[in-house]
């Protein structure tokens, strides 16, 4: 079982940063895959961006690239998101989510789900 744990939401002003950070326990970090989605109440669960297993592939949503970025540090077990200008839309839960390898890296199937942290930004 992998466990995640969110951390860093809270409350920006539009225009500002905010960085989120995505802790696994055990030991298969580097193996798996790790993702973001945001879900906003009513609305659909969304893709927003994703890693590689290896590191070496990333993709983001159009509504985020430029502005978001991934990255993980596997001595740490950890991925962090790094969102600039961040805009009211932006407003979620963000849910960090990871599977092992070997699913196509643009599938957006996940096996293993964090709780979410709340990002809000005002106007």
């Amino acid at each position: 079982q992998v466990q995640l744990v969110e951390s860093g939401g809270g409350l920006v002003q539009a225009g500002g940063s905010l960085r989120l950070s995505c802790a696994a326990s055990g030991r298969t970090f580097s193996s798996l895959d790790v993702g973001w989605f945001r879900h906003t109440p009513g609305k659909e669960r969304e893709f927003v961006t994703a890693i590689r297993w290896s590191g070496g592939w990333t993709h983001y949503a159009d509504s985020v690239k430029g502005r978001f970025t991934i990255s993980r540090d596997n001595a740490k077990n950890t991925v962090s998101l790094q969102m600039n200008s961040l805009k009211p839309e932006d407003t979620a839960i963000y849910y960090c989510a990871a599977r092992d390898r070997g699913r196509p890296f643009y599938s957006r199937e996940y096996d293993y789900w964090g709780q979410g942290t709340q990002v809000t930004v005002s106007s």
